[in-house]
């Protein structure tokens, strides 16, 4: 029973003991589910971070690999000085005396992941897996105009969809950021409606700029943005702006430059769906359960997409 008085995300989580917050999309999506993460700990919960990686995971010594596709990465562990957001995190989180080990899972197909997520859901005693998305695209159909970058998005969403015997959810953080990778907003919003028709939305929450949730993660995006000169979070980096207050064209680094940007306060909320229905409005999901790799991920989309009628791209009436 949801009130007013409660965000549904919250009340869907309640009765969970040991909640892993998961980045769906790679990069650095783990680092926004901390304002998640950070109020879920305030509540006496356990809390755990993992993030499907871009980071060369070869580099690691093989006691930092739990099991097959998981691996526990720390401040220590070994790896690139240029770009290791899971490490970069980890260190962010020893600094602070917080847990500091941030699951990593290798870019593998939907099979393999889900192993890896079977495996550290029971290493973990984990009963909830929130997976969080920076951006908004892993909430498209398949059948918009624009999609993103929705390999890695579907191929997480499709392996905790697979899962059993756990709470599971998606969150997004940094509505508008995927227009430019072709994403149509009011597809975004015309698909949270769908998902509120079949009882899948959970509502929007943001996250109050004078909280202890945005002034850990506004201190965890700078640390990072420290740490990565050359890849900073895009992301990350114009969430951060607007829950500073700031507004337009901010700008933020070289890899924006030439981009008219549009940070808003709306880039500061989080909008949270009910995981298994996310899932079953993705019209090609079925198609890559079986994949093994990421590639496999790619051209089912690619193949699903080819002969389907996309909605046409429109714009907000106001």
């Amino acid at each position: 029973m949801f009130t007013l008085a409660e965000p549904p995300l919250f009340t869907r989580l309640k009765s969970a003991s040991s909640v892993l917050i998961a980045g769906a999309g790679g990069g650095f999506d783990v680092y926004a589910g901390l304002p998640l993460a950070f109020a879920l700990r305030g509540s006496g919960k356990r809390v755990h971070l993992a993030n499907l990686s871009f980071s060369p995971l070869d580099q690691l010594d093989l006691d930092d690999w739990v099991a097959p596709d998981v691996a526990a990465v720390g401040p220590d562990s070994a790896g690139s000085d240029d770009y290791f957001p899971e490490r970069t995190l980890a260190r962010w989180l020893s600094a602070r005396d917080l847990p500091s080990t941030v699951h990593a899972f290798p870019r593998t197909g939907v099979r393999p992941l889900t192993a890896a997520y079977r495996t550290l859901v029971e290493r973990l005693g984990v009963d909830a897996v929130v997976l969080v998305d920076g951006g908004t695209d892993i909430l498209m159909r398949g059948d918009e105009s624009g999609i993103g970058t929705p390999e890695e998005d579907m191929t997480s969403l499709a392996a905790v969809a697979a899962l059993d015997g756990v709470e599971r959810l998606v969150v997004c953080l940094g509505f508008g950021i995927d227009s430019y990778h072709g994403v149509c907003h009011a597809h975004v919003l015309e698909n949270l409606a769908a998902l509120d028709r079949a009882g899948g939305y959970l509502g929007a929450l943001s996250i109050p700029s004078a909280s202890d949730e945005a002034r850990a993660y506004l201190d965890a995006v700078a640390h990072a943005q420290a740490a990565t000169p050359l890849r900073p979070s895009i992301v990350n980096g114009q969430v951060a702006a607007a829950l500073r207050g700031e507004f337009g064209d901010v700008p933020l680094t070289s890899r924006t430059a030439g981009s008219e940007l549009f940070v808003n306060p709306l880039m500061g909320v989080y909008f949270a769906v009910d995981l298994l229905a996310l899932a079953a409005s993705v019209g090609y999901l079925d198609r890559i359960r079986d994949s093994e790799t990421m590639i496999d991920v790619g051209l089912e989309i690619e193949d699903h997409r080819e002969d389907l009628t996309r909605r046409a791209r429109r714009t907000f009436p106001h």
